[in-house]
């Protein structure tokens, strides 16, 4: 047709935002105790002048999602909110959570927020976990990569990588990388179709 112009986009300038599932967890699939403790992955060394990635990743993205429970154990922790400077929605089924400067809580219709978060051209998402938001978003094929650190430790019980019932999916691994401590890192794409 005469005249018609078509413009030209650059599919990367206009992709999705990536969430992310980046985590620790023990050899037997545990990201925690059963009350929701991490305080086994301080006996895992860190080498020196590493931090396995951990400062790089932190600057790749610009939000995280988090579930409640493992919200609730962060400020927990008494330390200064680890995430300051980045949007923070904290998911969950308490209709009145009360109010943070921190975090925006997300009490209803979550898997469309996720969405419409995902939508908005920035950085990437990280999802923080626990094992119940894990499996959420995983069934609802919105997490795009998962990295994973396999520590070299055992947890006799705990709050599993997924929870619940997750869904049948293949992951193309896409790169690992070992460590002098005994951890590994796999890197995965999730086959979303």
């Amino acid at each position: 047709m005469r005249g018609f112009f078509r413009p030209h986009f650059d599919q990367n300038r206009f992709s999705l935002r990536k969430i992310k599932l980046y985590i620790a967890a023990s050899l037997n699939g545990k990201i925690a105790r059963p009350d929701g403790s991490v305080d086994w992955l301080e006996a895992i060394p860190v080498p020196q002048g590493s931090d396995y990635g951990y400062a790089e990743f932190l600057d790749s993205v610009d939000t995280t999602i988090i579930g409640n429970k493992t919200y609730q154990q962060l400020i927990g922790w008494d330390i200064p909110f680890p995430y300051s400077g980045k949007k923070n929605y904290v998911l969950t089924r308490n209709q009145s959570p009360g109010k943070s400067d921190q975090v925006e809580f997300i009490t209803s219709n979550h898997l469309e927020k996720i969405k419409e978060i995902k939508q908005q051209a920035r950085k990437d998402i990280w999802l923080i976990g626990g094992g119940q938001v894990n499996t959420l978003l995983f069934n609802a094929n919105l997490i795009d990569e998962l990295l994973l650190f396999v520590m070299p430790v055992v947890l006799p019980d705990g709050i599993d990588l997924f929870e619940g019932a997750p869904d049948f999916k293949l992951l193309e691994l896409t790169n690992s990388q070992t460590y002098s401590t005994g951890v590994v890192e796999l890197r995965y794409r999730i086959k979303n179709e």
